[in-house]
């Protein structure tokens, strides 16, 4: 079993920074991608961010320039800084993980609210 708890959610001001944390636990041998999706109000969900094993990243365009994610191998934790938050940022956010056998993990998902 593979267990992923996050933290570091809330709510924050326009402008703002938060980072997200998610660390993950369990029968791990290795972790492949390691990946943020966020899901607002009656929207579906959508990748955030993705980083590689070797560390390469990708981001949604709404986010470029504001998020950065990064990966700690050794503690199987995954961050998520958020800079120059909108309110157009504010979702749930799930962490996600695929190991080495290809299996996925979910988090159960942190609550983000930008608001004034």
């Amino acid at each position: 079993q593979v267990q992923l708890v996050e933290s570091g959610g809330g709510l924050v001001q326009p402008g703002g920074s938060l980072t997200l944390s998610c660390a993950a636990s369990g029968s791990i041998f290795s972790i492949n991608l390691m990946a943020w999706y966020r899901q607002a109000p009656g929207k579906k969900r959508e990748l955030v961010a993705l980083i590689s094993s070797g560390g390469t990243t990708n981001y949604a365009d709404s986010v470029k320039g504001r998020f950065a994610i990064s990966r700690d191998n050794a503690k199987n934790t995954v961050y998520l800084q958020m800079n120059s938050l909108k309110p157009e940022d504010t979702a749930v956010y799930y962490c996600n993980i695929i190991v080495h056998s290809g299996y996925a993990y979910w988090g159960q998902g942190t609550q983000v609210t930008v608001s004034s």
